[in-house]
């Protein structure tokens, strides 16, 4: 086994502390990845301080991992040390059933091994980036093209895919019109991405104090949610609506500015329930779907195009002994717009 520094949640009421966990040693299909980035996402949040469910601690969070290759098992054929990667949201899956067959590995029928907080093959947890090195099999580690600083490619191994995933498959493009709720971690770089495949882009925002960020990463037009005359002069006026916020919002009024045939994705995670009027789909052919991360071909394909179109996270690089802080940044929505932890600085 080999001990390497991290930090750590010991339960779900204290704050992350520095400690050691222990990876497992390289297996002959497996890659040791020296870490030099991770993102920190919301859901990192949520999960440590057990709004999601009862987590076995301590944890150490963190899926949006971005490093260098320093070892490889003897069977490894995809990655090669000194090799720029990334580990997403999965670190396994059954590679059996129809889904993963399929590439949607995130959609496993047994269930996908998060990187984090899940059991893994050999029966422990998982424990995630906020540490300096990890290892993963070889079919779970993505390649990180030059065009992409570490860095910034971090949080693409969430946000990025998470938000890449409903474009692609709900056909966002040129002629469609695309709302993004909400313009923290993941609603910026939907905004990003939106634009970069040629669809025309509305942010759905509280309040105007973004604006101009929106507008510089590639959103045509802005609207405040707050005011009640922005959902009466945008009826019916998107072809998809990407909502990446974590609370509970108002779906009903949501699905009315959706077009006929149009739908409504979300890819933010409340805990709580959304109520939803059914009279709000049947009278427009309305359709309010959920979307996860994309599988490991997939992710592999929002980086090629994140590097082909020049983009990456909007983000703020903090040492170690700050992630404490930023939690209570993240909650405050004072980022702009993905904190990422200097690896670094762990020691």
């Amino acid at each position: 086994m080999l001990t390497v520094n991290a930090y750590a949640a010991p339960s779900a009421s204290e704050a992350l502390v520095p400690t050691t966990i222990e990876r497992r040693d390289v297996g002959a299909h497996d890659v040791l990845i020296e870490i030099k980035y991770a993102g920190i996402c919301h859901s990192d949040i949520h999960t440590v301080r057990g709004d999601w469910g009862p987590q076995s601690y301590p944890l150490a969070p963190g899926h949006e991992i971005a490093g260098i290759v320093t070892e490889v098992g003897p069977a490894v054929t995809r990655h090669k040390v000194g090799d720029r990667v990334g580990v997403g949201c999965m670190v396994n899956s059954c590679r059996e059933c129809e889904n993963c067959r399929k590439g949607e590995e995130q959609y496993c029928l047994k269930g996908m091994t998060g990187t984090y907080g899940a059991v893994d093959r050999d029966g422990t947890i998982t424990q995630g980036g906020y540490s300096t090195h990890v290892v993963v099999t070889e079919d779970f580690v993505v390649r990180i093209p030059e065009g992409i600083e570490l860095d910034a490619a971090a949080p693409l191994l969430c946000a990025g895919i998470t938000t890449y995933s409903p474009l692609r498959h709900w056909g966002a493009g040129p002629g469609k019109k695309v709302a993004v709720v909400g313009l923290g971690g993941l609603g910026h770089m939907a905004v990003k991405l939106a634009h970069a495949m040629g669809a025309e882009v509305t942010v759905l925002s509280q309040s105007l104090k973004k604006m101009e960020d929106g507008l510089r990463l590639g959103a045509d037009s802005y609207f405040a949610t707050s005011d009640p005359a922005t959902f009466e002069e945008l009826a019916r006026s998107f072809d998809l609506i990407i909502n990446t916020v974590s609370a509970p919002i108002d779906i009903s009024s949501y699905l009315q500015l959706l077009t006929l045939d149009g739908a409504l994705v979300n890819v933010g995670a409340p805990a709580e329930p959304l109520p939803v009027n059914v009279f709000s789909l049947i009278t427009g052919r309305r359709s309010f779907a959920g979307s996860a991360i994309g599988g490991i071909r997939e992710t592999q394909e929002m980086l090629d195009f994140c590097a082909e179109h020049g983009l990456g996270a909007e983000i703020e690089v903090i040492p170690a002994d700050k992630i404490n802080d930023a939690y209570e940044r993240v909650l405050a929505s004072d980022v702009r717009y993905r904190f990422v932890i200097d690896s670094s600085t762990l020691g």
